[in-house]
């Protein structure tokens, strides 16, 4: 018997073009953290970054998210274990593993390595086949298999990136030594693939901004103990307009904002599909550098990019 395919309703194709936005919108932000995270790593210690970025979040997002987690509270008490878990992997070690990372390595090895959270977001989200709340018509099936048309999508993308980080040279490539700050960088990108996937099981009664503000207020009390050992074996940092401008960028719209975005796109189309919108990131960079610093992009660059755009389309359309 042949089994028809249910036809894409408007309301389907409006919810997935949402959520595309959505995860391309906090990719972009994203993007803008790396360039502000190298501004303060002369002058600011990973942890005391990372747990100041938080302190800023918590501050920009309570008035419009505390209501809700006063509604919510008998969820959220019941549900303390997935909400740490979450503040664990996306809020305490993601982002201060990126800024210890970036200590020790380059920033080619860093973005080679970044490319693989899309594949490791695909791989988590497969794992995670149960749902806590049921998805949107149109998101797609956390148990569904991974698809032909979304694989090759990712595998091209990938490609992509791989060649825009060798500068098109195989030997540049096989160039990349492994430093301490590789593996800091790989521990980030398998916590931000952990925490991408558990976004999908948000248990219900839970709403996203009661989600974004229970993360951030216990992903900043865990960071609170390295931040005390950091203030007394490195010292503090100097608050000027050089160390407050940036800390500002990556608590509201590196935080607060781009969070929020990424949570409801995964909402709304998954971590595997939003995942494949991350590999927008390179590019999204070298665009930022050509507008801000003036740099061009040779023939490489441009063919590369290409790649990852039409990989992104590929594996972030309609269909398997």
């Amino acid at each position: 018997m042949a089994v028809l395919e249910r036809p894409r309703t408007p309301r389907a194709g409006t919810a997935r073009a949402v959520g595309l936005t959505l995860a391309l919108t906090a990719t972009v932000i994203w993007s803008g953290n790396f360039v502000i995270a190298r501004a303060l790593h002369a002058t600011v210690p990973p942890v005391q970054t990372a747990f100041w970025r938080w302190i800023v979040a918590l501050v920009a997002v309570a008035p419009l998210t505390l209501p809700e987690v006063r509604r919510q509270w008998p969820a959220v008490r019941r549900h303390l274990p997935h909400l740490a878990g979450a503040a664990l992997l996306g809020v305490t070690l993601f982002n201060t593993l990126i800024y210890q990372a970036g200590r020790t390595t380059s920033a080619t090895n860093m973005a080679m390595i970044a490319a693989g959270s899309p594949l490791l977001i695909a791989a988590f989200d497969r794992l995670g086949r149960r749902r806590a709340t049921p998805a949107p018509d149109g998101a797609p099936d956390d148990g569904a298999p991974l698809g032909a048309r979304r694989l090759a999508g990712m595998l091209l993308a990938l490609a992509g990136v791989v060649v825009l980080v060798g500068g098109g040279s195989p030997a540049a490539l096989a160039r990349l030594d492994l430093a301490p700050g590789d593996l800091w960088m790989l521990a980030a990108t398998a916590t931000f693939a952990g925490y991408s996937a558990l976004l999908r099981r948000r248990p219900d009664g839970i709403g996203q901004r009661a989600y974004l503000f229970m993360t951030f207020a216990l992903g900043a009390a865990m960071l609170l103990p390295a931040y005390g050992v950091s203030l007394a074996v490195e010292g503090g940092f100097p608050l000027t307009a050089a160390t407050a401008g940036p800390l500002l960028y990556i608590g509201v719209l590196s935080s607060a904002v781009a969070f929020f975005t990424w949570n409801k796109a995964i909402a709304l189309v998954g971590a595997a599909r939003a995942g494949v919108v991350y590999y927008l990131q390179p590019v999204c960079v070298a665009l930022l550098s050509y507008a801000v610093l003036g740099e061009g992009a040779g023939a490489v660059q441009v063919v590369c990019m290409a790649l990852i755009v039409a990989g992104v389309v590929l594996g972030a359309g309609g269909g398997r």
